[in-house]
C-alpha cells in the first residue's frame, strides 16, 4: 500500500556551514552566518551530509558526501536583535546587552 502522504521535495540536501546544519533545497533561500562575498557571487558547500535525489534514492555521508552544492550570494544582512539580560537579585547588579548577527542570504542553484 502506497503511504497517503508524498515527499515534499523531490530533491534536497543537508549541508554544514558555520557549524550549523541546513536543508538545500533547489531554488530556495537560506539566510546562514556570514560568509564573505559580494552579491551575485557563486559559491560551493562542499560540507554535505546527506542526499535525496529525485528518483527516491539516498546517499549518507560517512561522515561528507563527495558532491557539491552550488548556491549564490543575494545579500550580506544582519538577523533580528538579541537582548542579553543579566540579573543577580539583592546585589544591585544588571546588565543588558544587544547582539545582531551578521547573515548571508543565498539561493540554492544546483545539488
Amino acid at each position: 500500500m502506497e503511504h497517503p502522504i508524498k515527499p515534499v521535495f523531490e530533491t534536497y540536501a543537508i549541508i554544514q556551514t558555520g557549524g550549523k546544519q541546513y536543508q538545500a533545497i533547489p531554488g530556495k533561500t537560506l539566510a546562514i552566518e556570514k560568509i564573505e562575498g559580494e552579491a551575485g557571487t557563486p559559491i560551493e558547500f562542499a560540507e554535505v551530509l546527506f542526499r535525496k535525489t529525485s528518483d527516491g534514492k539516498f546517499e549518507f555521508g560517512q561522515p561528507l558526501l563527495k558532491t557539491v552544492v552550488k548556491a549564490s550570494i543575494i545579500k550580506q544582512t544582519k538577523g533580528p536583535k538579541i537582548i542579553i539580560f543579566k540579573f543577580k537579585r539583592r546585589k544591585k547588579y544588571r546588565l543588558k546587552r544587544g547582539h545582531r548577527q551578521n547573515l548571508t542570504v543565498v539561493r540554492i542553484e544546483a545539488i
